[in-house]
């Protein structure tokens, strides 16, 4: 494995690789603009400049001290090498970038979304001057609106390029461009064509100044008061890892989380600015009998009795293979096991069904145009855990139907968990089952078969509980609770593993180790979630 020497410090790596990199890597800070691990590097914002020592192409044993400063994200890593970034004309660089950007920049951090979250701040702090020495009037420019849901000032803007080289380069857009020269230089989009991709929010993320703002969470929060934490999208099946800040029980944002093998360093809009039905003004708070068309609030206490006693009263009517159990995809494995277990232990003949999930078209596939290479998949599936529902099923076996062949069983009650984006999307389809007497409906919102339900039990989000889902590739990825339940609501896990009997307060790590037990190997030791870490302490993929 090579090595070199940055600001004295042994450092290695393996393959190819930039001077940048290896420095991230090995957690040495070097500054930088312009260079983002996803992106291609242009080497324009020149503060990562810095005097390099390199070994004699005539003789590898001595080292030759290149005349000028070179951009360590530009400039391969070479065994033996030695870099210095504390020198006195390293420093001098890095002082003078951030002297030129600073002159038109506007003094308006504490009413900018960006502070606190800044590289702008962080390397004034570290690398600028205490004072300024311009004395002229800075250029003015104006704001832009460039999105459905993105903000442009262009005065804070630093021509950094991520941005533009985001649509160029991942979504394949092309909407954002530079245009003029100078001090009149700015960012743009070309007329009639908005920033409005599918993946558009993105380039507020790889922003590392505030000039692109994202309108949903525009003057909401202070970043410094957010919590993250880290979770898997239930918006479709990719599996998109993301990272949910929140404060106070309420979500103001979603970020993307880096996984190398799903999502890279990128999520969807979709991904992104779904989270709303979480904080939706029609979620069910508390578990509803409904008598002579009346809904009555009961007790958790009353609930599980009564939907204990309803299903053990049908099965001893009207025999064995009178319930169904319709599960949802939106629910973690261990719900839906853990449901499943509960109704097939009054019912062993119980009938199974998960309901199709909403597929809008084909797969949308991002390419970059001129590579070709794929960039970013966005799932037409919009489900986050049909696989999981499926394994499930095939743990389970026994009595499994399709929706359209429900009305030829003879089915007495039904356990139903819904979807709880679109209510209707799956409701609506199940109320054909016009022969089944008694509904007992677990969900988040009123709608669809709420009106219908004898029982109506309240769950949470997956923000406010802990699972796994499994995406559309078999890939089974944890998630862990955000925020808290809502009110008196409760995670389907916890309301099957109480109505169970099982010992100790439910965990989705203590329903895995059941469902390992039970022969379901794959679902043991599954690891927690990690967090995700600025862009510049990222993994590199290849670019």
């Amino acid at each position: 494995m090579p090595s070199m020497e940055i600001d004295g410090i042994k450092v290695a790596w393996e393959g190819r690789k930039m001077i940048l990199q290896v420095a991230i890597e090995n957690g040495l800070e070097i500054p930088h603009y312009c260079y983002h691990p996803g992106l291609s590097i242009v080497a324009s914002c020149r503060i990562c400049l810095g005097e390099i020592e390199t070994p004699d192409p005539k003789d590898p044993t001595k080292l030759v001290k290149v005349p000028k400063l070179v951009p360590t994200c530009q400039t391969p890593a070479v065994e033996g090498m030695k870099v210095y970034m504390k020198s006195a004309k390293s420093r001098a660089n890095q002082q003078a970038v951030m002297e030129f950007l600073l002159i038109n920049h506007p003094l308006d951090c504490p009413v900018c979304d960006q502070a606190g979250e800044c590289q702008l701040q962080d390397y004034s702090y570290k690398y600028g001057r205490a004072e300024s020495r311009f004395l002229e009037d800075k250029a003015k420019k104006p704001k832009k609106d460039v999105g459905n849901h993105i903000l442009l000032y262009s005065d804070r803007c630093i021509m950094c390029t991520r941005c533009v080289r985001f649509t160029r380069e991942i979504s394949g857009t092309s909407e954002l461009a530079v245009f003029g020269r100078g001090n009149r230089e700015e960012i743009d989009v070309f007329p009639g064509k908005p920033v409005n991709n599918p993946l558009s929010g993105n380039v507020v993320d790889i922003c590392p100044v505030g000039a692109l703002l994202d309108k949903d969470f525009l003057f909401t929060q202070r970043v410094w008061f957010l919590n993250s934490t880290p979770s898997v999208s239930p918006m479709n099946a990719g599996g998109e890892n993301i990272e949910i800040q929140h404060t106070e029980g309420r979500i103001y944002r979603i970020k993307p989380r880096f996984n190398k093998d799903i999502n890279k360093w990128w999520i969807s809009d979709e991904a992104r600015y779904g989270f709303d039905f979480v904080h939706a003004a029609d979620r069910l708070r508390v578990p509803e009998r409904r008598t002579g068309g009346q809904h009555a609030a009961l007790t958790w206490e009353e609930a599980y009795g009564q939907l204990a006693d309803t299903l053990r009263q049908t099965v001893e009517k009207h025999g064995a293979g009178s319930l169904l159990c319709a599960v949802s995809a939106f629910d973690a494995t261990e719900d839906i096991f853990l449901q499943i277990k509960f109704v097939r232990s009054i019912d062993p003949q119980a009938w199974l069904i998960v309901p199709p999930p909403r597929v809008d078209g084909a797969d949308q596939v991002f390419r970059n145009p001129t590579t070709g290479q794929a960039t970013f998949t966005l799932r037409a599936e919009k489900a986050p855990n049909h696989r999981g529902a499926e394994k499930m099923f095939a743990h389970f076996g026994g009595n499994i139907c399709t929706l359209g062949e429900i009305s030829g069983k003879n089915l007495a009650a039904a356990v139903i968990s819904t979807d709880p984006i679109r209510p209707h999307n799956v409701d609506e389809r199940l109320k054909a089952s016009a022969g089944i007497a008694t509904i007992i409906r677990l969900g988040m919102r009123h709608a669809g078969l709420y009106e219908r339900a004898a029982l109506s039990v309240p769950t949470c989000s997956w923000a406010e509980k802990s699972g796994v889902f499994e995406n559309i590739d078999g890939q089974i990825q944890p998630f862990t609770q955000a925020i808290p339940p809502l009110e008196d609501t409760r995670g389907t896990g916890r309301i099957f593993w109480d109505l169970l009997g099982l010992p100790g307060a439910y965990t989705a790590a203590g329903a895995r180790e059941l469902m390992a037990a039970a022969g379901l190997a794959e679902y043991a030791n599954i690891a927690e979630p990690v967090g995700t870490v600025k862009v510049e302490e990222m993994e590199f993929a290849a670019l």
